[in-house]
């Protein structure tokens, strides 16, 4: 999967381009890690966590302090929280399926629509 430059660069590029999009916060940016937030609304955002050094990836939806979705990625590995239970660790052939940021977007851009989030 994406570095943390990649990953940098295509949260810049997400933050122009998806017009639900209402800001990008760098929470921290260093050479190995990363973490970030992309807000829909005050309380719905992505936040977005990168370590090259350990090979760590989280993608999580949150909307009022509580996680609806994400897909993690813990030593190259992926898992998926889906939407009906969050605290379920998917490790079916789709949850192992690594994504970028831009296809997790595209599954939150559904998930947001489903449950009439925005």
């Amino acid at each position: 999967m994406a570095d943390v430059p990649q990953l940098l660069a295509a949260l810049q590029q997400a933050a122009q381009a998806r017009a639900y999009v209402t800001r990008l916060d760098l929470l921290a940016v260093g050479r190995a890690i990363l973490k970030a937030r992309l807000y829909l609304k005050p309380d719905l955002f992505v936040q977005v966590y990168r370590n090259d050094k350990f090979q760590t990836t989280n993608f999580v939806l949150i909307h009022t302090g509580q996680r609806v979705y994400a897909r993690d990625e813990l030593a190259g590995a992926w898992h998926q929280h889906p939407v009906h239970d969050t605290d379920l660790h998917d490790r079916s052939p789709e949850g192992q399926r690594g994504v970028s940021l831009e296809e997790f977007l595209d599954e939150v851009e559904q998930i947001v629509t489903d449950l009439d989030l925005l």
